[in-house]
């Protein structure tokens, strides 16, 4: 069993939340984005030792799924949903 350090756990939320923002759908990202959000923020008080060593492991199978699904998306054009083009400013 390893000892997980925040300083891992922080880590591991950061690669999360940065592969997350690469995935080329607007809905796709914003889903994953508050899905990792939530999920950290629901289990920040655990202290169990074997309960986070699973949690863990699960998010680092996450990472590799979104890593998986993050290039599979490139593949394929999207078109920009209205919430993304809300940010471009269009000449009159």
């Amino acid at each position: 069993m390893a000892a997980f350090s925040r300083a891992q756990v922080l880590s591991l939320y950061r690669m999360l939340m940065k592969e997350s923002k690469k995935f080329p759908a607007y809905n796709y990202r914003t889903y994953a984005l508050r899905r990792i959000r939530d999920a950290f923020r629901e289990n920040k008080n655990v202290s169990d030792p074997k309960t986070l060593e699973v949690l863990l492991n699960r998010a680092w199978d996450n990472l590799a799924i979104i890593q998986r699904q993050v290039s599979i998306g490139k593949l394929y054009t999207t078109q920009k949903t209205i919430v993304e083009e809300q940010g471009v400013k269009k000449p009159h």
